[in-house]
C-alpha cells in the first residue's frame, strides 16, 4: 500500500496546473468586504466578506428575507450582477423590486429540491462573474439541509476563494460554520402595530390593527476574518452595535406601512 507521502505527491501531480497546492489551507484573516445594505449589520460584522461564505440562520419570520433583499439591492445598485438559488421557489420579485433590487441585474434560479439547489450553486461558482451568489435554503426542512455533506460547503468555499464574489447561505440552522467566514443568527423582536388595539391585554388583534414591522436582533456567532477597512456610514451614526458587541438590532417594515406616511410636496 502506498505511503501517505506517495499518495499526496500523486494527487498534487495529477492536479498540477489546475489547483496549486491543493492541500494548503489558505485562511485569510483580512479580506475585502461589501455593504449588506443594513447599517446595523455592517457595523456589527464589518460587511459581507468577499471571497468567502457568509451564513445567515434563524427561525421563520426572523428577518432573513429582509437581509437577503437588502444585500441584493445594495449589490445591484453598484451594477454588480447577482444570482439567487431559490431552494423552494419562494422568491417574490415584486417585493424584491419594492426593496430596491434591480431585477435586470439578478439571475433567479428556481429550484424544487436540494439536489437542484446544490447543482445550480456549483455551476454558478464555476462560471464566475457574479458579485453575490445567494443560496436560500431557509424554506427547506432543517433535517433536509442538515443532511447536506460537509464537503459540499467546503467545496463551495474553495471555489469562491480568491474571487471578489460573496457567497450568502440562508438556513434555519447553522450547518456550515466550520468553513464559513461569517455566521450571523437572526431573531425577531416584538412587533410594532400601526393602530392601537381596543383591548391591549388581549392576545388577539382587531382587524384595524395592521402590522407596521418588527425589530430583528442579529448575533455574530462566528467571524473568521477581519475587514480590510471600517465601513463609514453617511448621515446619523448607528450605535446599536459596537466593535466589542456581538449583537445588534435593525428594524423591518411592511409594505403597507409606507402608505400611512405623510405625503411631501
Amino acid at each position: 500500500m502506498p505511503s501517505i507521502t506517495a499518495l499526496r505527491s500523486r494527487v498534487e501531480s495529477s492536479l498540477a496546473g489546475r489547483i496549486p497546492a491543493p492541500f494548503a489551507y489558505r485562511d485569510r484573516r483580512v479580506v475585502d468586504t461589501a455593504s449588506s445594505g443594513i447599517p446595523e449589520i455592517d457595523l456589527l460584522a464589518g460587511g459581507l466578506p468577499r471571497g468567502g461564505l457568509t451564513e445567515i440562520c434563524g427561525p421563520p419570520c426572523s428577518g432573513r428575507t429582509s437581509l437577503l433583499l437588502s444585500a441584493l439591492a445594495a449589490r445591484t445598485a453598484q451594477a454588480e450582477v447577482c444570482a439567487l438559488v431559490d431552494g423552494r421557489d419562494g422568491f417574490d420579485p415584486h417585493a424584491a423590486q419594492a426593496a430596491g433590487v434591480q431585477l435586470e441585474q439578478l439571475l433567479w434560479v428556481r429550484c424544487r429540491e436540494m439536489e437542484q439547489a446544490l447543482r445550480a450553486t456549483d455551476l454558478l461558482l464555476r462560471g464566475g462573474g457574479f458579485g453575490l451568489i445567494a443560496v436560500d435554503l431557509a424554506d427547506m426542512a432543517p433535517e433536509t439541509v442538515r443532511g447536506v455533506p460537509l464537503n459540499a460547503w467546503f467545496r463551495f468555499r474553495r471555489a469562491i476563494e480568491d474571487t471578489p464574489a460573496i457567497l450568502l447561505l440562508l438556513e434555519q440552522e447553522s450547518n456550515a460554520k466550520t468553513c464559513a467566514s461569517l455566521v450571523l443568527r437572526l431573531d425577531a423582536e416584538p412587533a410594532r402595530w400601526l393602530a392601537t388595539c381596543e383591548d391591549p391585554g388581549s392576545l388577539r388583534h382587531s382587524w384595524t390593527c395592521l402590522l407596521d414591522g418588527f425589530g430583528v436582533r442579529a448575533e455574530k456567532i462566528h467571524a473568521r476574518v477581519q475587514p480590510v477597512k471600517e465601513i463609514v456610514f453617511a448621515g446619523p451614526p448607528w450605535r446599536t452595535a459596537g466593535a466589542a458587541d456581538s449583537s445588534g438590532i435593525f428594524q423591518t417594515r411592511t409594505g403597507w406601512s409606507y402608505l400611512n406616511q405623510p405625503k411631501t410636496k
